[in-house]
């Protein structure tokens, strides 16, 4: 089985540092960008499962990065995160793909949790994926020239 890889997206150093040492130290294999543009050239480079995104930074902000990020990485899962949060800017990112949201400060606990729903539930479209390839790849001759 897989091991799910993190990757953390958020201006405040601090609030990366920590939190990555904090998710290394239970097992997780984390990454981390300081910018939208620089979440998506690490997407580009590495494999994430899950990317836990802040909401508010200079430059590209989080509902932009949201959006560039399930265009170009669809079964990347996303969990938006702010100190900042309002009803609005949580709908936005819920209706552009992000799969929860979770307020600053949050607990390591609760941040784990919420990522590891959304690696299972990307897990679960894998396989759905593979199903149906297989299931394509079983059909009868008849089947396929019945379809075609």
């Amino acid at each position: 089985m897989e091991a799910m890889k993190l990757m953390l997206v958020d201006d405040e150093e601090r609030f990366l540092a920590t939190t990555k040492k904090l998710l290394e130290r239970k097992g997780y294999d984390v990454v981390t960008a300081r910018s939208g543009a620089e979440a998506l050239e690490t997407l580009r480079q590495t494999m994430v499962h899950v990317v836990i995104l802040d909401v508010k930074m200079p430059g590209m902000d989080g509902n932009a990065t949201l959006v560039e990020i399930k265009r170009q990485f669809p079964m990347t899962e996303v969990i938006m995160l702010t100190g900042h949060a309002t009803v609005e800017s949580a709908i936005d990112g819920l209706k552009s793909g992000a799969s929860d949201y979770l307020m600053k400060p949050t607990d390591v606990k609760d941040l784990i949790a919420k990522a590891e729903e959304a690696f299972s539930r990307r897990q679960g479209m894998e396989e759905k994926i593979r199903v149906a390839r297989m299931r394509y790849l079983m059909k009868s001759p008849r089947e396929i020239i019945a379809n075609s």
